[in-house]
């Protein structure tokens, strides 16, 4: 019998066929032919990688002595491959431990600086970079309702040096954009839920609504003449108001933006006459006058804006939207280094300067499992499948 191999390292059998194949090797790496009953390292020997050869031959083997060259030069090719996984699977394997970031870790965004992606994404990046000898550098690629982002985060290596901080928005990708380059649960390793941040309700001080029934009224008078902006189709923005538009029987236009803050310079400057972005991303704008709110998303008022109230309680009783925000790697990532990020994310997220800095800008930090946030993003991209479904949304790529 073969002895058992170490813990940790790759077992390669090579069966009789196979190792008759004739492959040419340099014969300054030695590797020990195929020996009966006998295990050998790898040609770059222990201290280069993990993996060790097991090849086994049959007792009492009487093929020509050709065959046996042949035999063993074939398998020095494969060891030497063999040595090279080992090097390569060496870090994958070692992640997870407390060696993690061995470099500067890219924090993408996907949408443009001053949304609340880009906010809240800042704000952690910045406290977790404290616990870590690497620097969490925000790399912000906006456009397609985070999709960009998104491939640049799947070609990734799974070893958490790349993740990205994403919306509730999108997980509903996959509903909208026929030709998505990713599956926006399954091509993506789930990390934490880092907050829960409400949409609001807000128009141009201009429009002569001061409540949701006196905006309603005045959507019906003028159908279709109304014109809103978002960070994109499918962004939490876009389903919020497309969720209003039919409960409230009303039309009106959407514009996409690639951010949600340039969508607010032009609801600012007169060029759009509401919107529903979300209150990290608006809450300056509301209290300094220059937007008027009519109502939040949740169920519940947001702590950072009290006198607002809900939608559900200003006259649309079915409304309610939750969105989260939260952050992801590349598929497959192991799941000690992922505990190990969530863990990290967690205790960040525990710390009384950012919770305090999340709170007052009207997002409210959740530290949740991986398990956890992963059944969130399958739950919410079926709920919005059939809001996607009844309004008709969708976008050829």
């Amino acid at each position: 019998m073969m002895r058992d191999a170490p813990y940790g390292t790759v077992a390669i059998v090579i069966s009789q066929p196979l190792a008759r194949v004739a492959v040419r090797s340099p014969t300054r790496h030695r590797c020990p032919g195929l020996l009966p009953q006998r295990a050998f390292r790898a040609p770059f020997g222990p201290e280069r990688g993990p993996v060790q050869c097991w090849l086994h031959r049959p007792a009492g083997d009487t093929r020509p002595a050709r065959d046996k060259e042949e035999e063993t030069m074939g398998t020095r090719k494969r060891c030497i491959a063999a040595s090279l996984a080992g090097c390569l699977a060496a870090p994958a394997v070692a992640l997870g431990q407390s060696d993690y970031p061995t470099k500067p870790v890219r924090f993408l965004v996907g949408a443009a600086p001053g949304g609340a992606t880009e906010i809240i994404a800042r704000a952690l990046g910045n406290k977790i970079a404290e616990k870590y000898s690497q620097q969490v550098l925000i790399d912000p690629r906006p456009g397609a309702n985070h999709i960009i982002a998104g491939e640049i985060t799947a070609a990734a290596a799974p070893d958490g040096h790349t993740i990205q901080m994403i919306p509730e928005g999108f997980v509903i990708n996959a509903s909208i954009y026929p030709k998505l380059p990713f599956d926006p649960v399954r091509d993506f390793t789930p990390i934490a839920i880092v907050a829960m941040v409400p949409n609001i309700m807000v128009v141009h001080p201009s429009l002569p609504v001061r409540s949701v029934p006196e905006f309603i009224a005045l959507a019906k008078k003028r159908p279709g003449e109304l014109s809103y902006g978002t960070s994109g189709v499918g962004s939490p923005s876009h389903m919020s108001a497309e969720l209003f538009k039919i409960l409230g029987k009303v039309e009106y236009a959407h514009i996409p933006y690639k951010g949600q803050s340039l969508a607010l310079i032009d609801l600012i400057g007169g060029h759009l006459q509401f919107a529903f972005p979300s209150v990290p991303s608006s809450i300056n704008y509301i209290k300094s006058g220059r937007l008027r709110a009519l109502g939040v998303t949740t169920p519940q008022r947001a702590s950072a804006l009290p006198d607002v109230p809900t939608i559900k309680e200003a006259g649309l009783p079915a409304f309610e939207v939750s969105g989260w925000y939260g952050v992801i790697g590349p598929r497959n990532m192991p799941r000690p280094l992922v505990e190990r990020i969530n863990s990290d994310i967690n205790a960040a997220l525990k710390t009384p300067e950012l919770s305090k800095l999340l709170s007052s800008r009207g997002a409210d930090p959740i530290p949740r499992t991986p398990d956890s946030f992963a059944k969130s993003m399958v739950d919410d991209r079926q709920k919005w499948a059939n809001v996607v479904k009844t309004a008709g949304i969708k976008v050829q790529r």
